[in-house]
């Protein structure tokens, strides 16, 4: 059986500052639709995605701000930061990590939960598939990362 995920449910405090900054980061406006005072659906889907993120009000009862670790892969983590700061987005520098661990995300900055990880300036010296990384929130928040993979693992 497949089993895709198809839409993550993102907590936001003001549906429309949400709005302009996900359009400000690149994503695709697929609906806007408001049923009544208390209702209002925006979706969007970053590009290349088969995944979308949707919002608004009457939505969610999860507090603003609380997700984090949300991932977006990328090919080219230095064009992406380029374009992502050429948008007006405040992203962190790109970094690695020592331990080549997978990286959460808390409050604006990576979370290092296991042993041996230092968070290291700068992509992977090696260029390494799933070794460099860049995050950044959303106004609420909310946490993305941005992970540079190049080759797939296998069953990818």
């Amino acid at each position: 059986m497949d089993l895709k995920l198809e839409m993550i449910v993102l907590p936001v405090a003001d549906v429309d500052r949400a709005k302009t900054f996900y359009e400000a980061v690149g994503f695709r406006l697929d609906v806007d639709y408001t049923a009544s005072d208390d209702f209002r659906v925006v979706h969007f889907t970053p590009p290349g995605s088969e995944c979308s993120i949707i919002f608004g009000e009457g939505m969610t009862p999860i507090a603003p701000g609380s997700f984090q670790g949300l991932y977006l892969i990328v090919s080219d983590i230095e064009e992406a930061r380029a374009e992502l700061t050429g948008r007006g987005i405040e992203v962190t520098e790109v970094f690695h990590d020592a331990g080549g661990l997978f990286h959460g995300h808390e409050a604006g900055g990576v979370v290092h939960q296991g042993a041996g990880q230092e968070r290291l300036a700068g992509p992977h010296p090696d260029r390494a598939s799933y070794g460099s990384y860049l995050t950044f929130s959303d106004p609420d928040g909310n946490g993305w990362v941005l992970q540079e993979v190049t080759q797939r693992a296998p069953g990818r």
